[in-house]
């Protein structure tokens, strides 16, 4: 059986995830990319095929052009619309694509959930430095200010006022004048993630995790605690807000706030959580993950019971750079057990290379995985790690 992996850059999630479960599986894997070369490094034992990703019709065109497709999958936040109608045109299993589009797009998201009466956010979009003006007067401040189709807290920023808005929209559209802004409300709370994995017909939430975020006006997730059992009042509120876009088919990660009890999404990203936390979570659940999220793009219906584990504690770091410069120290990647919690410690930046600021997760130094069986040891000895490490940054 053949799977077509849609694919923007090399991920831990399809060199760690999804590449082993297809071999599991028995599927003969064609990587779809417009990076072939960097793939090729990575994966060189993987048929990798250039394609310009993001056109769903040179997708089309691809896979007729090369072995028939059993499967069309794609784990990039940014081309799951474009897997969605590849797997569509050839009768193949795959998301709604009209629910990947609300997803991606933040703006649509917004008017689809107030159309079906389950939230409404003061939301409009900027289309240019000529868009501002009006919307710099009407807004509610403090606002947030991001890309219509953004990823990873790039560009996102709290603005308190009129003058910021148009300084911050401005700087935007000078770097990216063919990208559209959205300005909407801000929504005050605790911050939370819930992971869903459906088949079409059966939806299983996985729990969640409690993020913790950098200081305003930024948005970067610096820890993420698990969350086995969230409420199931506000799961009922999230999920009936995923039903009203359409989601239920395949991995879905979804961000939300809770405030006073009510739960408000963030934004759902139509895919399994990404920045290695889905490896995590299949390693604390003790589940195939991976092998069951590809079984539904197979057309295979999901168990009534995963068996995931009971009781287990998480809690990932993610050393950050808060300066632009060069990294001059860090410790190397790590395997260890320690008083029973497991740790898995990656870098995601070598030593000697140069960066500028991003305020985003680009400005991750590395990743601090840590499973146990309680969640007061799993913090202690992930502190204990970090303290006794050093990640120094240099102008």
């Amino acid at each position: 059986m053949r799977l077509y992996l849609l694919a923007l850059n090399p991920t831990d999630s399809v060199t760690e995830g999804f590449l082993p479960a297809a071999a599991a599986l028995g599927l003969d894997v064609t990587v779809l990319t417009d990076h072939p070369e960097a793939h090729r490094a990575v994966y060189p034992d993987v048929e990798i095929v250039e394609c310009d990703v993001r056109d769903f019709r040179a997708v089309v065109t691809r896979i007729s052009t090369h072995h028939r497709p059993d499967a069309v999958f794609s784990n990039s936040d940014h081309l799951q619309t474009q897997a969605a109608l590849a797997a569509d045109y050839f009768g193949l299993p795959g998301k709604d694509w009209r629910a990947a589009l609300a997803c991606k797009d933040k703006a649509e998201m917004r008017r689809r959930l107030a159309a079906a009466g389950v939230d409404t956010v003061w939301s409009a979009e900027l289309t240019g430095p000529g868009a501002v003006e009006p919307v710099a007067l009407a807004a509610p401040y403090p606002c947030v200010l991001k890309p219509r189709e953004g990823v990873a807290s790039e560009d996102v920023v709290l603005v308190d006022g009129p003058e910021e808005l148009r300084s911050r929209a401005e700087e935007f559209f000078t770097r990216r004048p063919d990208a559209v802004l959205v300005v909407e409300e801000y929504l005050p709370g605790e911050l939370y993630t819930l992971e869903t994995l459906g088949d079409g017909n059966r939806r299983h939430v996985l729990g969640g995790f409690h993020t913790e975020l950098s200081a305003p006006p930024y948005f970067i997730e610096e820890r993420l605690v698990f969350v086995p059992a969230p409420k199931e009042r506000v799961v009922a509120q999230i999920l009936a807000q995923l039903d009203a876009l359409g989601v239920g088919f395949g991995a879905c990660h979804t961000e939300f706030v809770v405030h006073e009890g009510r739960a408000r999404i963030i934004e759902v990203n139509y895919r399994a959580i990404g920045d290695q936390v889905d490896l995590l979570l299949a390693r604390l659940l003790e589940i195939p993950l991976f092998e069951h999220i590809l079984r539904t793009h197979l057309g295979e219906p999901l168990p009534a019971d995963l068996g995931t584990r009971q009781g287990g504690a998480a809690r990932l770091e993610y050393p950050c750079a808060d300066r632009a410069g060069t990294l001059t120290s860090a410790p190397p990647a790590t395997e260890l057990t320690v008083d029973d919690v497991h740790l898995t410690y990656r870098p995601l930046r070598a030593v000697g290379e140069r960066h500028e600021l991003y305020r985003t997760n680009r400005d991750y130094l590395g990743v601090l995985r840590a499973t146990g069986s309680d969640q007061p040891t799993v913090d202690r000895v992930s502190a204990q790690f970090l303290a006794a490490h050093r990640w120094e940054v240099q102008p």
